[in-house]
């Protein structure tokens, strides 16, 4: 519309647009300040866009605003990320003075010395005939230099550039933000929305104190063992809040192509394992929901059938397994973590079972989490008598590391299943979906007491704590078999067992035997140490 009454009048006349005579010169000031207003208009309009529009033009001491809000820890003391300003320096040819080359070239060197010799600078001076960029990210003190000289042609554009102080050590939960200022990745892009509205800080739930214990004895565990990888969680037992994430090997979200790009997969959410005796948690819940209540032999391997009576497989346990009795309850073969027995109970609970409490903790699902998508678990194709007595203790059946925290959670919290968040919440009532009778969760726990004091899990004692845990190793599968020579160990550990307030999983991907193991490579000899020492570092933190 506004283009149209001025075509009109640029053809007509303000004569035919108006007919009142003591309106014509009125008309006629309006139609020109209109032109003028419009030139202006486009002028500045084609200048914005030559200069850029997603950054500040700045001269002189205009005022500073930061664009997006920082992050910080829990304790609101470390910072995770934070915008930084600096500036960029231009030289903008067309609004360069001949008179000011010479002393523009020199002020160029003078600055930027390690960039711009001074036959350098006076060529470009001379020759330039387009915008250039000088130079990005230049200290306040240069651009104060630069300003302070006050030739035109030569700008100070001020610029905010993201920077993460703990670089690798939070690398895959506060991720990062493109070119663009937005976030791509981890906290940046969950709350994105938040972070660009707001100048308040942004305080997780993770403790960076905490955080560091797990990434120090991760990294010293993975270099030990040589490992593959390495990952490590902690959560409040009640309130869901996630105090340490760490999956190792990580990448500099200050410099992401110095890393493989593999490296920025964040497993604890995108890789999906078999878990292996950790599973016996919930199997011997499923005994005890079921009334399950015997003695099985468990001294030699036990056969089992396919529904034409051959013998598909025999359950066996590892070498290193040596009961001390012919026959074990169903508490008796959680604590000792023996395959045979986790068989057979399998087997004896009603059909369908398994399925139903798996979908109940939601191991059969992706899980829409508040900081990501996990990958969907791998769940048996059928249900035959294999695949029950396998899955039992953790063969056969893949999920993730958030999969498996949330679940035992569940049965050893009183029986609630709840979700994680990245956000920190008051102390409450546990609030969730109720999943487990409290009585059963209180048998859970008192037998991870006993896996801890007594049995796989001992390394992973602290003096004046009471834990409770549970082992598991996993061999990996290729080719079509079980590779023995390549597994991945697990620990998942409670505190206070009577009452938990946390939960801790540490995971090592293939892990080798070394000479003070014995050679050996079960959960046991690296996992549950690898736990036990973590445990010393944060217990008197999160208990102080």
């Amino acid at each position: 519309m506004m283009f149209d009454v001025g075509h009109d009048i640029f053809r007509h006349g303000a004569n035919d647009v108006v007919a009142p005579r003591s309106g014509r010169l009125r008309v006629s000031v309006i139609m020109w300040l209109f032109c003028g207003a419009f030139v202006l208009f486009g002028a500045k309009t084609l200048y914005l866009g030559l200069m850029g529009s997603g950054e500040s033009h700045v001269r002189g001491t205009t005022e500073w605003n930061v664009a997006r809000a920082d992050i910080v820890d829990r304790n609101g003391v470390d910072i995770l990320a934070k915008n930084i300003a600096s500036c960029d320096i231009a030289l903008v040819p067309s609004r360069l003075a001949s008179k000011n080359k010479e002393r523009a070239a020199q002020l160029i060197h003078d600055v930027l010395p390690y960039k711009y010799k001074l036959s350098d600078a006076i060529q470009l001076v001379n020759t330039a005939t387009r915008y250039k960029t000088l130079a990005k990210n230049v200290t306040d003190e240069k651009c104060a230099q630069l300003r302070a000289a006050h030739i035109d042609g030569l700008d100070v554009r001020r610029v905010q550039t993201r920077k993460y102080p703990k670089r690798r050590l939070f690398s895959h939960i506060v991720g990062f933000v493109g070119e663009d200022g937005h976030g791509l990745e981890g906290a940046e892009r969950i709350f994105d929305d938040y972070l660009s509205e707001n100048r308040d800080s942004l305080r997780l739930s993770l403790d960076t104190r905490i955080q560091m214990a797990f990434y120090e004895q991760l990294s010293i565990a993975m270099q030990k063992y040589d490992a593959k990888g390495a990952m490590g969680m902690l959560m409040n037992s009640r309130t869901g809040e996630m105090l340490a994430m760490v999956s190792l090997p990580d990448f500099d979200p200050e410099n992401r192509n110095l890393d493989p790009i593999a490296n920025h997969l964040f497993k604890p959410l995108r890789g999906v394992f078999e878990m292996g005796s950790i599973f016996k948690i919930f199997n011997t819940a499923m005994a005890m929901e079921n009334g399950i209540n015997k003695k099985y032999v468990i001294n030699k391997p036990y056969p089992i059938y396919d529904k034409n009576g051959h013998v598909a497989k025999r359950v066996t346990d590892v070498a290193t397994f040596k009961p001390k009795t012919p026959t074990m309850s169903v508490e008796e073969i959680m604590l000792h973590s023996c395959n045979v027995g986790s068989a057979q109970i399998a087997l004896d609970l009603p059909d369908g079972t398994q399925r139903e409490f798996f979908h109940r903790l939601h191991l059969d699902e992706k899980l829409d989490l508040e900081f990501g998508k996990t990958e969907r678990p791998l769940m048996p194709r059928k249900w035959g008598p294999v695949e029950r007595a396998t899955v039992s203790y953790g063969h056969g059946i893949s999920v993730t590391p958030m999969h498996l925290l949330l679940a035992v959670n569940a049965m050893t919290n009183g029986g609630i299943y709840i979700y994680p968040t990245l956000q920190k919440r008051g102390i409450g009532a546990v609030r969730g979906e109720r999943v487990l009778d409290p009585e059963i969760s209180a048998k859970l726990r008192e037998i991870m007491f006993g896996v801890v004091e007594e049995t796989s899990g001992k390394n992973a004692r602290v003096p004046g704590f009471r834990i409770g845990g549970k082992t598991g190793t996993a061999e990996k599968y290729a080719g079509g078999a079980n590779d023995k020579k390549r597994n991945q160990t697990a620990f998942v550990g409670i505190f206070p067992v009577d009452a938990p307030q946390y939960i801790l999983l540490v995971i090592l991907d293939e892990p080798k035997g070394i000479k003070e193991t014995w050679n050996m490579r079960t959960s046991a000899w690296n996992a549950v140490p690898t736990a036990g020492k973590i445990m010393s570092s944060i217990l008197p933190l999160l208990f102080e």
